[in-house]
């Protein structure tokens, strides 16, 4: 074949790959995190997923790591098209769907006492929020589409000494807070308490070991991180959900199919129940000696605390306030004779 011939099909060939959008050149790749690996229950639901999008003509194929930290950065460095981590992770891509996972936003009390079926409502409800297609522009930022979120279950503080039973307690004491989250780290130095620096290869090791002495995480991380050998007989686990930490979806758009995001959004809202029923099974596979419920007449104090610790943190620039107002409509719309419900937005 002579030169100019072999030139020609060349320059075709290369015209041809450029013609074919990036998604179509190549088997997409998704990057799940779970702590567990493969025998965990995000993994089992990214799998779920997969094979849903599948039949959407949505085709990838899944990578599983243990370690988050770096499930997110082959994702930023382009050797995965996808990502399901933490929200406290992948915050950097989108604010807006970020700010579900800031301090309290999700947290209700009705007539002095938490509310955890309504805190639960009001994740739902900014789940379906963000999967309605007028939403789709919030979703995206820059080449980043959030796919989906998936609760994790109310974080609650889990202490080695039930004597930390108080605000006032935990004044001097070493709370555990994630390095890639600094909103922990300003709301533990509120308080007056030390944050020391975790991630989550390392968070359950601190506690257990006594390097730090409290730690805020989900019911599903009881077992996985052997949490009961820091609680001990002296520890417990306060029924006061101090957040509602996610997992979230995160894709690459030039990946994927035009309206894969949507498609995502809304597979994802589908299994909400799903994740209740995880979340329900991780906290009754909690002893009931566990569990502490705080005096009823500090828990409203405390709300509001986190109030106004989150719009704090929302003026440094740390919260996404746009994500704020709209969860704040999603709590009104669940439990509008909260006193907050007067002022429109919870910050301008």
């Amino acid at each position: 074949m002579s030169r100019q011939k072999q030139a020609l099909i060349q320059s075709l060939t290369l015209a041809a790959m450029v013609a074919v959008p990036a998604w179509a050149q190549a088997k997409s790749i998704m990057c799940v995190w779970d702590v567990v690996g493969k025998t965990g229950d995000v993994y089992a639901a990214a799998t779920d997923y997969a094979l849903a999008m599948q039949k959407q003509g949505v085709d990838f194929d899944i990578k599983t790591y243990v370690d988050e930290r770096v499930a997110v950065e082959d994702f930023r460095s382009g050797q995965c098209d996808g990502v399901i981590a933490t929200a406290f992770r992948t915050r950097q891509f989108n604010g807006v769907a970020g700010a579900i996972d800031s301090i309290g936003s999700t947290t209700i009390v009705k007539n002095g006492k938490i509310d955890i079926n309504a805190s639960y409502d009001v994740v739902r409800k900014v789940i379906q929020i963000f999967a309605d297609p007028k939403a789709d522009k919030l979703m995206v930022e820059g080449n980043y589409e959030v796919g989906g979120i998936f609760p994790l279950g109310a974080a609650y503080p889990i202490v080695r000494d039930r004597k930390i039973n108080s605000v006032e307690a935990l004044s001097g004491k070493k709370i555990a807070a994630f390095d890639y989250d600094k909103a922990q780290s300003v709301m533990i130095q509120r308080i007056g308490a030390q944050p020391v620096s975790v991630d989550v290869t390392n968070i359950g090791p601190k506690f257990n070991n006594g390097f730090v002495d409290m730690v805020t995480l989900p019911a599903v991380a009881y077992k996985p991180f052997e949490l009961y050998k820091g609680i001990g007989t002296t520890g417990g686990i306060g029924r006061f959900p101090i957040m509602i930490p996610t997992v979230q979806v995160i894709l690459n758009r030039s990946k994927f199919p035009e309206g894969t995001g949507e498609k995502s959004r809304q597979y994802w809202l589908s299994q909400f129940d799903r994740a209740m029923k995880i979340i329900q099974i991780a906290e009754k596979g909690i002893p009931a000696s566990a569990w502490d419920d705080l005096p009823a007449e500090s828990i409203p104090k405390y709300v509001l605390m986190l109030r106004e610790a989150r719009t704090d943190i929302a003026k440094q620039g740390l919260y996404n306030k746009v994500g704020l107002n709209i969860i704040k409509k999603a709590r009104c719309s669940i439990n509008p004779a909260d006193a907050e419900c007067a002022t429109r937005n919870e910050i301008e």
